[in-house]
C-alpha cells in the first residue's frame, strides 16, 4: 500500500473515524482505524461494534492496500506534522512508514482481515433531514439523556416520525426535552437511538442546508452524509409514554425574556453550589420574578421583569436543570406554565412550537 495525502484532509478523516473508538473494547483491533486505499481514494473506519463511522478522504493512491493502525498514535503523529503532503507506505519488514518532509515514522500495524465488517444496510427506504436542523434538535435534547445505567432505554433519544413530523425526545427522571420539526415524508418510524450515537452525529453535522439521509433496520440506524456514514445499533425496548408526563392544564403562565432569566439564574447559582442540589427559589410575583439562593457561602437576590397570568407562586429548582433548558432554546421570549410549587414546570418558546421542556421542582422543607 502506498498513498500520498494532504495533512489537513487526512487529519479530518482520522478525527471523524476516531469518534467511534472508545478505547474500552476488549478487542485490540478496535483500538485501530481501518484504512483501505483504492484508486478512488481512502476509506477510514472506526468502530466499537455499537457504533461505526466510515468516512472517505481524497488521496493519490499509488498502490492499493488495507491496514489497521492504532488510532491514538496515528492521530497524534499526523497532528504533529507540518502542513504538507504525507506519504504512507507498507514496508517489507511488516511496518508502515509515514513520511512528511524530513520526518519519518516506522510503526507496526494490524491485519485488516481481522477487522469486523460493519453492518450492511439497504438504503432504499430513507428519510431526508436538513443537517443544521437535525444538529440543533440533537443539541436541544441530548442534555436530558439519563446517566443512570439501571434504565438503559433512557440513555437513548426517542426518534419518532409520524404525520410528517419528526420528534426527538429525551428524559432522565428530572426533566423532559422535546424537539419537533416538520418533515416532508410519508414514512412513520419510532426507534430509540443511543444518546452517545446522536452526540457524535451532532459533532459531524455542520450548520448548513445540506441533507443527511437516514435509513433504519430492525436493529440499526444509518446516517449518510456527503462523505461519511454513521451506523449505530438501536436500543431494545419501548420508550416511556412521555405525553402522559406533560400536564394537561396549568394555573399560571409567566412570559419572560429568556436571556435575562438565564443571566439571573447563572448569578444566583453562584451561591447555590454548596452541596449537590444547586437549589434556587423562584418567587413569582405580579410583575417580577424574584430569584434567591441561600447557602453557607452567602445569599443572593435577583429580580427579572415578566408578565404573569394567574396567581403568584413560590417554587424551587435545581438551577442546572433550568440552565440546561434555557441555553438550548432559541427564542428571545419564553413562557413557563406552572400549577403549584410541587408540580412540574413546562417551558416553551413563545412564538414557536418546535421545543417543549418539562422540569420537576425541588420540594421545599416547610
Amino acid at each position: 500500500m502506498i498513498f500520498i495525502c494532504e495533512k489537513h484532509k487526512l487529519l479530518e478523516g482520522i478525527s471523524i473515524a476516531q469518534k467511534a473508538i472508545t478505547g474500552k473494547s476488549t478487542m485490540q483491533i478496535l483500538e485501530g482505524i481501518y484504512i483501505n486505499a483504492t484508486k478512488s481514494g481512502l476509506t477510514l473506519i472506526g468502530s466499537d461494534m455499537d457504533i461505526s463511522i466510515q468516512t472517505t478522504v481524497k488521496a493519490d493512491v499509488i498502490e492499493n492496500g488495507e491496514i489497521v493502525i492504532d488510532a491514538k498514535i496515528f492521530g497524534e503523529i499526523i497532528r504533529k506534522f507540518p502542513n504538507s503532503n504525507i506519504k504512507i507506505e507498507t514496508t517489507e519488514d511488516g511496518l508502515i512508514q509515514i513520511t512528511c518532509e524530513r520526518s519519518v515514522f516506522n510503526i507496526v500495524y494490524m491485519n485488516a482481515n481481522e477487522y469486523p465488517s460493519i453492518p450492511d444496510i439497504d438504503e432504499n427506504l430513507k428519510i431526508e433531514v436538513n443537517e443544521s436542523i437535525l444538529r440543533n434538535m440533537i443539541k436541544g435534547t441530548s442534555f436530558a439523556i439519563a446517566q443512570d445505567e439501571t434504565r438503559p432505554i433512557l440513555q437513548g433519544i426517542l426518534f419518532k416520525v409520524k404525520n410528517k413530523n419528526l420528534n426527538l425526545v429525551s428524559l432522565d427522571g428530572y426533566r423532559l426535552a422535546i424537539r419537533s420539526e416538520f418533515l416532508d415524508t410519508d414514512i412513520d418510524i419510532e426507534v430509540v437511538i443511543p444518546g452517545r450515537t446522536l452526540v457524535e452525529v451532532s459533532k459531524i453535522l455542520e450548520d448548513n442546508d445540506k441533507s443527511v439521509y437516514i435509513t433504519f433496520t430492525n436493529n440499526h440506524i444509518l446516517f449518510n452524509l456527503e462523505n461519511t456514514k454513521i451506523i449505530s445499533r438501536l436500543l431494545d425496548g419501548k420508550f416511556v409514554n412521555y405525553n402522559s408526563l406533560l400536564p394537561q392544564e396549568h394555573k399560571l403562565l409567566v412570559t419572560i425574556n429568556r436571556q435575562e432569566l438565564q443571566n439571573g439564574i447563572e448569578r444566583a447559582s453562584l451561591m447555590a453550589k454548596d452541596g449537590n442540589t444547586n437549589l434556587i427559589k423562584l418567587d413569582v410575583q405580579d410583575d417580577a420574578l424574584i430569584i434567591t439562593s441561600n447557602s453557607q457561602l452567602g445569599k443572593v437576590r435577583e429580580e427579572v421583569a415578566m408578565k404573569l397570568q394567574g396567581d403568584e407562586i413560590q417554587i424551587a429548582f435545581n438551577s442546572r436543570y433550568l440552565l440546561d433548558v434555557l441555553k438550548n432554546m432559541e427564542d428571545d421570549e419564553i413562557v413557563m406554565e406552572m400549577t403549584s410549587g410541587i408540580s412540574p414546570c413546562v417551558i416553551k418558546e413563545k412564538d414557536s412550537e418546535s421545543s417543549k421542556y418539562l422540569v420537576l421542582p425541588v420540594r421545599l422543607m416547610r
